[in-house]
């Protein structure tokens, strides 16, 4: 008899209205399926010569506590404490399929600019719809 796991959710966060609203609905469906809830968020440094920058652990210590920020003001106490979240280094789009390479489902948030441009994707929406190796699901922001 083979062993079910749980279904895997993850959900990419950046902190705008969208991501929240893809985060609530990826807790809501995680709810549903008896599953559970990853939620990335992902930095990268520009490259800037003769500047100083921060190194990578003081990035991932701002990263680890925008993403507690967000996670904490979007759900409630609960669901909140089922969140895993994770922190990933480099462009949001790879370090999503990274995460999403044992996952049931890949949630983001839609980025529209309005105008012709409010009816195409965002760059990390439309390349995780084009290469994630699992069903995606893009969470419109509520208008």
């Amino acid at each position: 008899m083979s062993e079910q796991r749980d279904y895997s959710i993850v959900v990419g966060i950046d902190g705008s209205s969208p991501s929240r609203n893809a985060l609530r609905w990826a807790v809501h469906q995680a709810r549903s399926n008896n599953g559970h809830v990853t939620a990335v968020m992902s930095w990268q440094l520009p490259e800037l010569y003769d500047w100083p920058m921060p190194t990578a652990e003081e990035c991932d210590r701002a990263t680890e506590k925008a993403l507690a920020t967000v996670i904490r003001e979007t759900v409630d106490d609960v669901d909140a404490a089922a969140i895993r979240g994770e922190v990933a280094r480099g462009h949001p789009a790879k370090a999503l399929l990274k995460a999403a390479e044992s996952a049931d489902l890949l949630v983001v948030g839609y980025r529209g600019a309005g105008g012709i441009a409010h009816a195409l994707l965002g760059s990390v929406s439309q390349y995780c719809v084009n290469h994630a190796p699992c069903p995606v699901v893009v969470v419109r922001d509520h208008a």
